[in-house]
């Protein structure tokens, strides 16, 4: 099975070209899910271990790389499910453009893919500016005035964060330019081997500018404004990606960086960074999400709050790093869930403002409850897994040389869940009105919701021995 990490990623790849080149929406559509059913197979097939050997110096994947691959395959399987009403009967604007779905889609799945089975770190810089390139159309969905600048302002800004981050890589090289890395290519191998010798100057500007850089587009503040704009546009299933799946690419480009730090032996700057970053980023955040007008930004505003506490989770370390890559994967359960079903909102309201919407419950139940249970689950309440991860991060915190960390923290997560409750609680209660009879909810547009929000229960229930393994490895391996 040497050719299952190639085929994962040239499998959507080359799809991508076929579902372009025939153009017919149904046989566009038949594609996604076929690639997407092949795509979770064969990942599921790398948890027996059997493909996780180096390919060469180009694909090598370590259960860091598994762990968010697996989500990634996950989340596009329920997504591609989801699509299919979504394009078939939910595009409410007819200035949709549904025929760059599916291609579009595919050539996102190959570049998130790529990103996680890559320890070459200019391969992994390549295929993160690819995921802008592929999803910036998703973004131009709609073709609005608002989609437009949404989808430019996501280019402008990722791009200038990709910029930064390819300067990181040119100072890790430099920093390693005396170590064995100068001649064994630009693998993490090859950088964390180098590292306890590299030059501390060029390492520290190296990861700060894979931090500021990567963090862009993982959502972290100060250049975290695209994410508001893009969810606001962008159709609801690419919103479930891009929270679910792509800030996990970034944030696993800024962990490899983070374990050539670790190798070095110094990286407790690097640790105080993604402290301070996470932190202001859960403050900013929680700032926009109190009286928030707009439900699916105050979902991206969320999203920017939770990639705060997964980098402060790895900042503090310790039994916090695990917290931090568990929450990574809550995060997408619940994220992706909450987007899934705002298109539901948005296709039977027209709407995107919060206090245009009331009544969910009443009008779309199983919507409404679901959105309801997700919301909890997101907010950190037991016995739903965000709150265990989030409890790790907190206990680690609180144990630390600094207490008050973890008071800040607790104290920013309620604000962030009051944030949520004020808006999202006023729209599932109430009276629909008169004329605003109970609407149809179709199957695929419930099913993947339900499915991710009894996984984000089911793990905080008991989590599975396989995942808490992998996760307790992969802690290991960001200084856990």
């Amino acid at each position: 099975m040497t050719g299952l990490l190639p085929f994962l990623v040239v499998l959507p790849a080359a799809t991508a070209l076929l579902a372009l080149a025939l153009r017919g929406l149904r046989a566009g559509l038949a594609i996604l899910l076929g690639v997407a059913l092949l795509h979770a197979a064969g990942t599921a097939f790398l948890w027996r271990g059997e493909a996780s050997k180096s390919f060469g110096t180009l694909l090598q994947l370590d259960v860091l790389g598994l762990i968010f691959l697996s989500i990634t395959s996950a989340l596009f399987l329920l997504v591609s499910l989801s699509t299919v009403p979504y394009i078939l009967r939910g595009t409410h604007d007819p200035q949709a453009a549904p025929h760059r779905f599916a291609p579009c889609l595919l050539a996102f799945l190959a570049a998130m893919t790529l990103v996680a089975i890559t320890q070459n770190l200019a391969l992994m810089w390549a295929a993160v500016e690819g995921t802008t390139l592929a999803s910036a159309p998703l973004v131009y969905f709609y073709r609005r005035r608002g989609a437009l600048e949404a989808a430019w302002k996501y280019l402008l800004l990722c791009s200038v964060g990709i910029a930064l981050a390819l300067l990181g890589t040119f100072c890790l090289g430099v920093a390693a330019s005396g170590g064995p890395a100068a001649t064994a290519g630009l693998t993490l191998e090859a950088f964390r081997g180098a590292a306890p010798a590299m030059a501390r100057p060029w390492l520290k500007a190296a990861f700060v500018l894979a931090l500021v850089g990567y963090g862009t587009k993982m959502g972290l503040v100060p250049l975290h404004t695209w994410l508001p704009d893009t969810h606001s546009q962008a159709p609801s299933p690419v919103s479930a990606l891009l929270s679910g799946a792509l800030l996990n690419c970034a944030f696993l480009a800024i962990l490899r960086f983070f374990q050539v730090c670790v190798a070095s032996g110094d990286f407790a700057f690097a640790r105080t960074l993604l402290v301070v970053m996470g932190f202001v980023s859960i403050g900013v955040a929680c700032a926009f999400m109190v009286g928030q007008s707009d439900y699916k930004r105050l979902f991206a505003y969320s999203s920017i709050e939770n990639m705060g506490v997964v980098a402060v989770g790895v900042g503090i370390g310790g039994t916090a790093a695990y917290g931090a890559v568990f929450h990574s994967v809550n995060h997408s359960l619940c994220k992706a869930g909450l987007f899934l079903l705002a298109g539901n909102v948005l296709r039977v309201f027209g709407t995107t403002s919060a206090r245009k919407v009331r009544g969910v419950i009443a009008r779309i139940p199983l919507t409404g409850i679901l959105l309801a249970a997700l919301f909890l689950a997101i907010g950190g309440l037991p016995p739903f897994a965000p709150f265990w991860s989030e409890f790790l991060i907190f206990q680690a915190a609180f144990r630390g040389p600094h207490p008050w960390m973890g008071v800040l923290f607790l104290a920013l997560l309620a604000i962030a869940f009051l944030g949520m409750a004020g808006t999202l609680l006023p729209m599932l209660q109430g009276a629909p009105g008169e004329h605003a009879p109970r609407a149809r909810e179709p199957l695929l547009t419930v099913l993947p919701p339900f499915l991710l929000a009894a996984a984000a229960l089911a793990i905080g229930l008991y989590p599975p021995p396989a995942l808490t393994d992998a996760l307790r490895r992969a802690a290991v391996l960001v200084g856990g």
